[in-house]
Formats: structure tokens, sequence, C-alpha cells
């Protein structure tokens, strides 16, 4: 593999985080949270083991979706409240230019 594939990829993934950047995020909490619980897992105390492991999955899967859920409020907003704004101000611009 050439260099210039291995900077194409590592750009790709940049560019990709930049768009989504709560995916990353959800990642790591999702870690996060599944690390904090197996670290509690030793003082869990009279609490079953599988009860301790359901709300860790809950835990962190709703961390997850919480993260895609700004997401896609963050996109929603970006293309449907900044652009128009965006390309309103560029026609008000070509029209005070042909004045």
């Amino acid at each position: 593999m050439s260099d210039i594939g291995y900077e194409d990829n590592e750009s790709k993934l940049m560019r990709k985080i930049k768009q989504n950047p709560f995916v990353p995020a959800g990642m790591a909490g999702f870690f996060a949270i599944v690390a904090y619980r197996l670290f509690k897992l030793k003082s869990r105390g009279e609490t079953k083991m599988s009860v301790h492991l359901i709300h860790m999955r809950v835990a962190a899967q709703g961390f997850v979706v919480g993260a895609m859920t700004l997401g896609v409020v963050y996109s929603m907003y970006n293309e449907y409240f900044l652009k128009p704004a965006e390309a309103q101000k560029a026609l008000e611009q070509k029209a005070l230019e042909k004045k």
C-alpha cells in the first residue's frame, strides 16, 4: 500500500468525523460507561450479576442512542436552517451586485 492511499484513508476518516462528530462521542461514551460499570462490578453488593450487566447494557445503549439523536438533530439543523440561510444570503449578494 502506498503512502498516498494511507493519507486518503486518514483524511476520509477525519472528514467523516467532522461531518458526524457525535459518532466518536457516542463510541467514547459507550466504552467509558462499560469500563466504569466493569470497574464497579466488585462493589455491586447484593445485586445479581445478570441485573448488573443489564443495567450496564441499558446505560451504554442509552448513551449511544442519545448521541445518535443529537447527531441527527445537528445534521438536520445544518441541512434545513444553515444551508438555506447561506443560500439566501448568496442570492441577496448577487442581487446587490447586479444593481
